[in-house]
């Protein structure tokens, strides 16, 4: 049995983004040379998850695919959007003290709804691998998704393979 490791950067933008990442998980499955086994993609960030969908084909002005703006629009419904401080619990002031010592400004900790949003789909997919190949069916695609809207950032996509 072998592991193998390997990640890759993508850079958010300052609203829910959603990243079509299938292509560079498959490199990184070619590139272990395993032919079996289970693959799984995750995301480290607490305000990220990693979703299988497929692919709307049509965009947004914003360029989001529109299945991707009717999920941030069903979990906005369900979450709304933290717009200002005291509408969630989170953050106190415990955390805004802490937040400075980090030096981030206490805008950047608004954003509990993608804190929430995050536990809610989940930060991680396992795929099968059969014969050097994911198992996503006919229309499955992997999405990296960053709902954190107070800043943009550089994110890290991780793939973990165990397989033969």
């Amino acid at each position: 049995m072998t592991v193998f490791h390997d990640s890759f950067k993508i850079q958010s933008d300052r609203r829910p983004t959603f990243e079509d990442v299938t292509e560079r998980v498959a490199a990184a499955l070619k590139k272990s040379g395993l032919k079996d086994g289970i693959l799984l993609v995750y995301s480290q960030h607490t305000t990220c998850s990693v979703l299988i969908q497929e692919a709307s084909d049509d965009v947004n002005y914003w360029g989001t695919e529109l299945l991707m703006q009717d999920l941030v629009n069903a979990l906005t419904k369900i979450i709304p959007t933290c717009l200002t401080e005291g509408q969630y619990l989170h953050p106190g002031p415990m955390h805004i003290e802490a937040a400075k010592g980090r030096d981030e400004l206490p805008a950047w900790s608004l954003n509990t709804d993608a804190h929430l949003r995050s536990v809610l789909m989940g930060r991680s997919q396992s795929i099968p691998v059969i014969d050097g190949a994911m198992q996503l069916g006919e229309f499955g695609r992997i999405y990296f998704a960053d709902f954190d809207q107070v800043r943009a950032r550089e994110r890290i996509v991780r793939v973990q393979i165990v397989g033969e």
